[in-house]
């Protein structure tokens, strides 16, 4: 681990959150973990943190940092505690691959597909917006729904209404194969024990054609992330690991693809060095790359204090408008 301290002299109110932690700072690629804290002329401090993600999850990091605030109040060293409550185990072993790698599923989210001609070349002109989702744009959406689909998460809920926005913004060929990623934390499914510290996540897969999503009621949509859900069984992981092993990390696809990450139960911004909470945690870098990045959901207040999900959205300039408008009709006033 490599940690590193500089000071910023003068960074005025409401300046911090559009500070990016530059890589002259002593990042490298050749350590599991960075951490740079930047001190700021009112007190308070920015706390940066960088790392591999083949190594770590989201889950084990904020273990990591609870366990430094532990054993660093306010600063210092020790006061009193001599190891973290929470004993690190790293134990990677647990996921490795099987003796005999044995590939049970078909697992789509490798695919190489031929981008449509419809999307290439659309990529020079983009527009970036964050949307926030509360209580009432959560119900709303929820009122879309058949009555026996009242129940289901907000996650699902979100993910269908957003995945077949998406969709109809970008306006592909019906014919044409649609992709939607998330992630999955695996350590109930293995049972991993309490402080592992490597990565216990897989991915999981939607598929349909554009004609089918965006021609069904959103009920259509949430069905398919209901059984890419509960695909994701011990085996099914077991069958992700062995790929990765057999195949040598393969690319997801990310054509046609939405790719989402659900980060609002990784808190972040509760954690407490001796200053109190944080008034942000979450990543470095809001916006996806489409092609690239997933599209992180958030943990966002309101301007009544109520808790909900941002959700960062980067599109063709067109498909944006197109998006907004979806999206809108769903929300209707809200």
């Amino acid at each position: 681990m490599k940690i590193g301290v500089r000071e910023i002299s003068e960074v005025r109110e409401g300046e911090v959150c559009r500070r990016s932690v530059h890589h002259d700072y002593g990042i490298r690629i050749d350590v599991g973990i960075d951490v740079e804290v930047t001190r700021l002329r009112c007190g308070g401090f920015a706390l940066a943190l960088r790392y591999n993600h083949i190594m770590s999850d989201g889950m084990s990091i904020l273990q990591f940092m609870n366990a430094v605030g532990h054993s660093m109040p306010v600063g210092e060293m020790a006061q009193g505690a001599s190891a973290p409550s929470i004993p690190p185990l790293w134990q990677r072993e647990l996921l490795n691959a099987r003796n005999t790698p044995q590939v049970t599923f078909t697992h789509h989210e490798f695919d190489k597909v031929v981008e449509s001609k419809v999307c290439a070349g659309s990529l020079h002109d983009m527009a970036c917006n964050c949307f926030s989702f509360g209580p009432t744009q959560i119900s709303a959406i929820r009122k879309k729904l058949p009555h026996h689909l009242h129940k289901s998460s907000t996650f699902e809920v979100l993910t269908a209404c957003l995945w077949r926005c998406h969709t109809i913004a970008i306006q592909l060929d019906s014919e044409d194969e649609v992709y939607l990623i998330f992630d999955i934390n695996v350590r109930n499914k293995f049972n991993l024990p309490i402080g592992y510290y490597g990565n216990g996540i897989a991915v999981s897969l939607a598929l349909t054609t554009a004609g089918k999503l965006c021609q069904n009621p959103l009920e259509y949509a949430l069905e398919l992330i209901k059984s890419a859900k509960n695909n994701v069984t011990e085996e099914y992981v077991r069958s992700l690991i062995d790929l990765l092993a057999i195949k040598g990390r393969p690319f997801l696809t990310m054509v046609n693809s939405y790719f989402v990450s659900d980060i609002t139960r990784i808190r972040f911004e509760a954690l407490d060095f001796g200053l109190g909470k944080a008034a942000f945690g979450g990543p470095g870098k809001i916006f996806p790359e489409p092609g690239l990045d997933p599209a992180n959901y958030m943990p966002m207040k309101n301007s009544q204090g109520e808790e909900g999900i941002m959700v960062p959205m980067c599109l063709p300039t067109l498909a944006m408008e197109r998006f907004v408008k979806e999206l809108d009709s769903i929300l209707g006033d809200h």
